[in-house]
């Protein structure tokens, strides 16, 4: 099982029609929205109790782990019903929140004609995904088409349906806590918290190291969070209700509108490729040395693209795929220099972790714009160039070595049923 792909959003669905085919009693399959595009969301419920767990898997298109860990954990209910039942919760799992982006994010998974990598198929992902096949088919939304990110009252811009569907779900539920499974390219695991959970850090490094899976040593993902302790970041009394994307959109994360519930939302990130040296507590001489290398890669790097671009001539993207990649790529482009002022306005890279996790953010960001501008103007050749050249330098780099996704959904499998337990 080590090294097992993750599936498809064909299989992941097939998979549980299957188990719930299987196990009529013990779990349930829903639609509880559709998309953008009329896709359907589905709701996998276990149990039966009185109160409500929800996990969202899928939030981010790239981020394919949430729904394999969330279809395994209510395999494992299925199996073993006493562990659920204790508790006295039902437990829903919304598969995907996001499946118009997976169906793009989701193409590197297999070889099949308009969806893999020429000669990089499932026999390749079985054995160890590369970061180069990775990128060449990147594909994450401009933060306004992130679902789990709808805009505050004050934009114009209309609620997505998936959001919409994810609201209704957490008024008509109100969890006792909603988990929210996400992935990160490089780096270490994290956990985020919208309250203090006595015990959880203890459990999750313990988790953690049980696994062998670094954890990021500050996480800056949440700034204005507290740091509890290593890789555990809690929402302070008086802390950020919006959150701010470099880009210049403001929303209320769905996490934080499940407060208004009494409910904890738990954030749960899995490494798919995990660097040691994010968990390094030593610390960092000259902090601002570390923060301004950091940024002139950023810069640097957003600065080249821009050449290469401009270098091919004036080309557009012509289907909707295109230009949705264009549009996420171009905004990833834009956001430098409001990244760079984010750095300078906290104190980042105070230990080696830290400076660690800034480089690989420096290198990930114009990655992604590289890898996603590539696909939305066809893939051409000097941007190939670039997209290879970077993702090869980010792994050596780094020393970036595969998580199996088996420990990708145990570490998260474990870190859900422990802060249940500790919680229910």
């Amino acid at each position: 099982m080590r090294g097992t792909p993750y599936p498809t959003l064909g299989e992941l669905l097939r998979r549980a029609r299957a188990t719930v085919a299987a196990r009529p009693g013990a779990l349930r399959l829903r639609a509880v929205g559709t998309s953008r595009a009329g896709r359907p969301l589905w709701l996998l419920s276990a149990g039966h109790g009185p109160r409500h767990i929800l996990t969202v898997a899928g939030a981010h298109a790239n981020e394919p782990v949430g729904g394999v860990t969330s279809l395994s954990l209510a395999e494992r209910f299925a199996r073993e019903p006493a562990l659920l039942r204790e508790s006295g919760c039902t437990w829903n799992f919304l598969l995907c929140l996001d499946p118009d982006g997976a169906s793009l994010a989701g193409r590197w998974l297999t070889g099949r004609p308009g969806e893999g990598l020429p000669g990089e198929g499932r026999a390749a992902t079985e054995a160890s995904p590369t970061l180069r096949g990775y990128y060449r088919r990147f594909y994450r939304p401009a933060f306004a088409a992130q679902p789990e990110f709808p805009p505050v009252t004050s934009d114009p811009r209309p609620v997505m349906p998936e959001t919409e569907a994810l609201v209704r779900l957490i008024d008509e539920l109100r969890p006792v806590v909603q988990f929210s499974l996400h992935g990160v390219e490089v780096g270490g695991s994290f956990l985020q918290l919208t309250r203090a959970v006595p015990g959880a850090a203890a459990a999750y490094r313990r988790i953690a190291a049980d696994l062998g899976i670094p954890l990021e040593h500050r996480p800056f993902d949440g700034m204005g969070w507290l740091a509890e302790s290593p890789g555990v970041l809690v929402l302070p009394d008086s802390g950020p209700t919006e959150e701010r994307d470099p880009s210049g959109f403001i929303s209320q994360a769905t996490w934080l509108y499940a407060m208004r519930h009494g409910t904890v939302s738990a954030v749960v990130e899995a490494p798919f490729w995990s660097v040691a040296g994010v968990s390094d507590p030593r610390p960092v001489a000259e902090p601002r040395r570390e923060v301004a290398e950091a940024s002139e890669i950023l810069l640097g790097r957003a600065k080249q693209l821009e050449a290469v671009v401009g270098e091919l001539g004036p080309r557009a993207p012509e289907t909707p795929e295109e230009v949705a990649h264009f549009t996420a790529a171009r905004e990833l482009m834009d956001i430098g220099p409001g990244v760079v002022d984010t750095w300078n306005s906290a104190e980042l890279a105070t230990t080696v972790g830290n400076a660690v996790s800034l480089g690989v953010a420096a290198r990930r960001i114009p990655l992604r714009a590289a890898a996603m501008m590539r696909q939305a103007l066809g893939g051409a050749p000097a941007l190939d160039t670039l997209v290879e050249a970077w993702a090869r330098e980010l792994a050596s780099t780094f020393d970036a070595r595969w998580v199996p996704v088996t420990d990708q959904t145990e570490l998260q499998i474990r870190t859900m049923l422990a802060l249940a337990r500790a919680l229910v």
